[in-house]
């Protein structure tokens, strides 16, 4: 993203203050329109996190967030549903004795971003821009899916 000496940003995801300023525009939309939230904020969340992990970003999140993206484009579970099974997950993962696994973000990470999403033209284009970045970021990560899978399964048993 071009500098903007307006932006600013300290969390732990790995991205830059434009990024994070272009996420935080689209996930505005999102909150404005209960069917586009419904239908993509799930999956917003979850492909720009894994986008984005590296350096400080905590296994826990990685691995919520690949779980989510398991759950919503392999199980086809709708994005909105997403939620309280990553809950469950969060839950049964933190109190095992296996912890969370580290997952070491592949060197691509997909080429569709945040951005295609911010530059949608209207409802429908949000949620298709959406699904095709967090179907790119998912198919990224693809050396993980097994894991991600198994992980899924024995958490929300």
């Amino acid at each position: 993203m071009p500098k903007a000496p307006a932006a600013s940003y300290d969390g732990y995801f790995n991205t830059s203050p434009e990024c994070w300023s272009v996420f935080t525009e689209v996930i505005g939309v999102e909150f404005g329109d209960a069917v586009v939230f419904a239908a993509a904020h799930q999956l917003t969340v979850d492909a720009y996190a894994v986008q984005h992990a590296g350096g400080p970003h905590p296994d826990r999140s990685v691995g919520i967030h690949l779980s989510g993206l398991h759950l919503a484009l392999e199980q086809g579970l709708p994005p909105v549903k997403v939620a309280r099974r990553l809950q469950a997950i969060g839950v049964s993962v933190t109190a095992s004795d296996d912890g969370w696994p580290h997952f070491s973000p592949p060197p691509r990470r997909g080429r569709a971003t945040v951005l295609e999403v911010a530059l949608a033209e209207g409802p429908e284009d949000h949620v298709r821009q959406v699904r095709a970045w967090a179907e790119e970021v998912w198919a990224a990560w693809s050396e993980v899916h097994e894991v991600v899978a198994r992980l899924v399964s024995r958490h929300l048993a």
